[in-house]
């Protein structure tokens, strides 16, 4: 079986989505984004009960067990613990991550967010943090208290954790990101990215996953140093 650190260097695509409550259809919606491509998806609902958290992402999970899906659990450690999570992911402030870790299995992820170059040099150095999601790139909704950081931060990324080095860090672009920003946070050398409203506003969530993921292998294939990363990270049999 393909090691969680392996199947997190592979990820291109991270879906964050609320547990489709007004909608009624998590588990067909998950079904959708995962079958258009989807490499992660992480349950983000502030206010909802512990009860009601764990049982969406009891339903991701069973969505995501026929493949190579990661689920995630939003900032909550406890509540990863008890999920058995394989992937937790951190807020920028959200504490430790050596002991959010602690209450995780051996092979689990753990994941921090950065709105700064301090703190993205930070999260890199943190021997306990897989991987950092940076931005937000663009003003979001999802994080209405925190200013965009533009591109330059992408760029900064870019620079200090080259994505072609399988030694580096995973790193994804998040913030604003759609169709029609997508090249432009491409440009700046992203080649991961965590979408919202791209998919979980989509008429057919299935094709606006299919598009983004498309155009995010293309990224892939255009890039000489990244021709040989998928070999370069097998290789490293973690």
């Amino acid at each position: 079986m393909t090691s969680l650190a392996s199947r997190l260097r592979a990820a291109r695509l991270y879906l964050c989505t609320d547990a489709r409550e007004a909608q009624g259809d998590l588990e067909d919606f998950l079904r959708a984004a995962v079958a258009g491509g989807v490499d992660v998806v992480q349950i983000r609902q502030r206010g909802m009960s512990r009860d009601a958290e764990l049982a969406a992402l009891e339903v991701a999970r069973s969505v995501a067990a026929a493949s190579s899906t990661i689920v995630a659990v939003h900032e909550s450690a406890r509540l990863a613990e008890k999920f058995a999570a394989d992937m937790l992911h951190l807020g920028a402030d959200e504490g430790s991550a050596r002991r959010a870790r602690r209450r995780l299995h051996e092979w689990a992820l753990v994941g921090r967010s950065a709105h700064s170059t301090d703190q993205l040099d930070e999260a890199l150095a943190d021997d306990d943090v897989s991987y950092v999601s940076i931005g937000p790139v663009h003003a979001t909704p999802v994080e209405p208290d925190v200013a965009p950081v533009g591109l330059d931060l992408v760029r900064h990324a870019a620079r200090v954790a080259p994505v072609a080095d399988v030694a580096s860090k995973p790193w994804f672009a998040v913030g604003g990101i759609s169709a029609d920003t997508l090249d432009d946070v491409l440009a700046a050398g992203a080649r991961r990215v965590v979408v919202v409203r791209a998919i979980t506003e989509a008429a057919d969530p299935q094709a606006a996953a299919r598009a983004l993921k498309d155009r995010l292998r293309q990224a892939w294939a255009d890039d000489p140093a990244l021709a040989s990363y998928a070999l370069r990270s097998a290789a490293l049999g973690l």
